[in-house]
């Protein structure tokens, strides 16, 4: 079951910065750079990290070390997470300006 929570955490977390035009949820600004989107990505994914660190040390007591590939394979898949916001984005938004 926690799995299952942390990878929807993860998934709400790797979609955020693509939802609206503030940053962090906080502070609004008029148009949102896609730099300032990937630096939230980034800073997402370490949150994320950081609550999976909190995880293993509450259920095993101990955080095993990790390499390189891990941190690799773990952004890669924090990177397929945020598709569906990325997707929303610069398909489905120009789409339903398109429209009206």
């Amino acid at each position: 079951m926690s799995v299952w929570l942390m990878l929807g955490m993860f998934l709400v977390l790797a979609n955020l910065p693509w939802i609206g035009e503030r940053i962090f949820l906080i502070y609004p600004l008029e148009q949102k750079s896609n730099w300032i989107r990937l630096m939230e990505l980034f800073i997402y994914y370490l949150g994320s990290l950081l609550i999976g660190v909190v995880f293993e040390t509450r259920f095993s007591g101990d955080v095993y070390t990790q390499g390189w590939e891990f941190f690799t394979i773990t952004l890669s898949l924090f990177l397929v997470l945020a598709v569906p916001g990325v997707v929303y984005r610069y398909q489905w938004l120009p789409l339903q300006h398109k429209f009206k």
